[in-house]
């Protein structure tokens, strides 16, 4: 049976780590925006990241994206990172951090 709880502090790993990406049009981190849906981690330490931007089309998007498997391939355990761009749910500011 798969070690959860490893693959689930390694994904908590990382969502900490993201706390470092910031935003450059809000200069707040990407965690703190609500920018990352989610985060999964398997016993391989592949990493897949579900995010969004604030709006479809933003010119950040690129950049947050890189920004964001750079900075979770930086965690150790962490094999591989696949970082998804997704708008569903739409971001809207209220799932922002206060």
């Amino acid at each position: 049976m798969p070690d959860t709880s490893e693959q689930a502090n390694l994904a908590e790993e990382v969502r900490q780590q993201l706390s470092m990406v910031i935003d450059p049009e809000m200069g707040r981190s990407v965690e703190d925006m609500g920018l990352i849906y989610r985060i999964e981690a398997d016993q391989a330490g592949d990493v897949h990241i579900l995010m969004t931007t604030t709006t479809k089309g933003c010119p950040a998007s690129t950049f947050l994206k890189e920004a964001i498997q750079a900075c979770a391939a930086s965690v150790s355990g962490v094999k591989s990172v696949d970082v998804e761009l997704t708008y569903d749910p739409p971001w809207n500011p209220s799932m922002m951090m206060p």
